[in-house]
């Protein structure tokens, strides 16, 4: 079956609602999104292990057009994130545009029609001028080749692919990874476990969340004044963007004060010293994501919990056998391992002018410039594309932006007479050069091996506050764009300023 559009948007978590929205409020209804799943929420959909949550304040988590007085808690769990992006999916009306159950396998750009030809893997085809992808940089989750894992004869499973018919009480539970999501999973899980093994390659900086449930009457004022709540949000952002210069951008003195409040939290926490060395980072605090957490230090802590440094030679029937030659007994194996973020928009195959796919454009590493637009690729726009992520702030910051950003681009082309925007491929280049330069600086650039670099290049993270990357999106500098007129005329527009 084949359907037509003026734009398609590919997913429904935060970045294909956030633009849905945005397309809507200005005026073009002409828009389908494709959701792979039956229900909206990206992320927040797929990641339903135990403890699940944010490592961002709700109230700066969410739309800054869509005010929530109802979170529950201060840093919200998964299941409140998802029901409000159903409920902004809802009350914005755009059920009706989603085309669920369709995975997007392959996209041709069509150089005479000028559009996206887009083919799911249900059989069905779709037609755009625009194509937007949303579907972020973490859903793909990474599992480690390990040796003998075929022969493990328990369950094993990724924490985004959570089995929640698998019972974990009294069993002997290994955990492989000591990143984000198991440090959410793991007090959890420790309560019903007769034993967890952790598996650690590398320590984590960690501070406490100092989370709590809103109160009834916080809730109230939040839905009658909602000015306070904004007012909150914008002391969390700044909270976030002081954050940056403090730590990420490579302070000594502020990093060392980071440093040792967390060192503080740690030895409050943890008295077994052999265990707090064990847990204490070899590398700057902000090298690696840092992470939040109340009670991820009391459950290590814990009798039935044992922090194994060393590495993992191979699986048995019902074990982990160490490189050291040590065995550990094992009935359930849990993959922390985070999620593959290069490349970008895998497993599609996009394919632009001249036929050539987008993984060959960024055989290098992926760039694009402002991280929304990338050269031979006309049309396409991506949320929260390359070098945007944030190690200091909320995404849905960005990605608000990027959605306005990509707005104006359709409006702006189309008013100066365009059928296709194409970024400039000197402009992406000198763009990408700026970002590898800024990023060389920070401390991100200070480990050898992060989910935020690509064979050596840092791909994912934005080297600049919020702040700036809302400036530079707030309106578009037609000089970084070449336009074309209609196929029949092949003509290029010459865009002013």
């Amino acid at each position: 079956m084949e359907h037509t559009a003026r734009v398609l948007i590919i997913g429904t978590g935060f970045s294909g609602i956030a633009l849905a929205c945005a397309l809507q409020k200005a005026g073009i209804t002409d828009v389908l999104l494709l959701e792979k799943a039956d229900d909206v929420g990206g992320t927040w959909r797929e990641n339903t292990y135990p403890g699940a949550e944010c490592d961002v304040p709700s109230a700066l988590y969410s739309f800054s057009f869509e005010h929530n007085p109802t979170w529950h808690y201060k840093w919200s769990e998964q299941r409140q994130i998802l029901e409000y992006l159903r409920r902004v999916a809802h009350k914005h009306e755009l059920l009706a545009k989603i085309r669920f159950g369709q995975e997007v396998c392959s996209a041709q750009w069509n150089e005479s029609q000028q559009c996206w030809v887009v083919v799911t893997v249900a059989g069905d085809t779709f037609t755009a001028q625009f194509l937007v992808s949303g579907v972020g940089q973490l859903h793909r989750p990474a599992i480690p080749a390990m040796a003998g894992a075929e022969s493990f004869s328990g369950p094993s499973f990724h924490s985004a692919r959570w089995r929640h018919d698998v019972d974990l009480t009294g069993k002997r539970v290994a955990v492989i990874g000591n990143a984000a999501s198991a440090l959410q999973f793991i007090p959890q899980i420790a309560k019903k476990a007769a034993q967890i093994s952790v598996f650690q390659r590398s320590a984590n900086w960690v501070l406490p969340k100092q989370d709590r449930a809103y109160l009834p009457f916080e809730q109230w004022l939040s839905d009658k004044i909602p000015w306070l709540t904004r007012l909150y949000r914008f002391r969390l952002w700044l909270f976030g963007e002081l954050f940056l210069f403090a730590i990420m951008r490579g302070n000594r003195v502020l990093r060392w004060w980071g440093e040792r409040e967390t060192k503080r939290y740690l030895e409050r926490t943890i008295t077994d010293p052999e265990l707090r060395r064990k847990l204490t980072p070899d590398y700057p605090i902000g090298a690696k994501r840092v992470l939040f957490s109340d009670d991820y230090y009391d459950a290590m802590a814990r009798p039935n919990v044992e922090l194994v440094t060393d590495g993992v030679a191979e699986l048995t029937t019902l074990a982990v056998r160490c490189t050291s030659g040590r065995e550990i007994a094992a009935d359930v194996l849990i993959y922390g391992t985070g999620f593959h973020s290069n490349p970008f928009l895998a497993p599609m195959a996009i394919a632009g002018r001249g036929g050539r796919l987008l993984a060959e454009a960024w055989s290098g590493g992926a760039q694009a410039y402002l991280g929304v637009m990338t050269s031979g690729f006309p049309n396409l726009f991506m949320m929260y594309g390359p070098n945007t992520n944030l190690g200091h702030n909320s995404i849905v910051v960005m990605i608000e932006a990027q959605a306005g950003y990509v707005v104006q681009a359709i409006q702006g082309a189309e008013a100066r007479g365009a059928k296709v925007i194409e970024v400039r491929s000197e402009v992406e280049a000198a763009y990408n050069v700026e970002m590898q330069q800024r990023l060389a600086t920070m401390a991100w650039s200070q480990v050898a091996e992060s989910w935020y670099k690509d064979r050596g290049r840092i791909t994912n993270n934005w080297p600049g506050s919020t702040w700036e990357y809302i400036n530079r999106t707030r309106g578009v500098d037609w000089r970084a764009y070449r336009l074309e007129g209609a196929s029949s005329s092949a003509r290029s527009i010459t865009a002013d300023a």
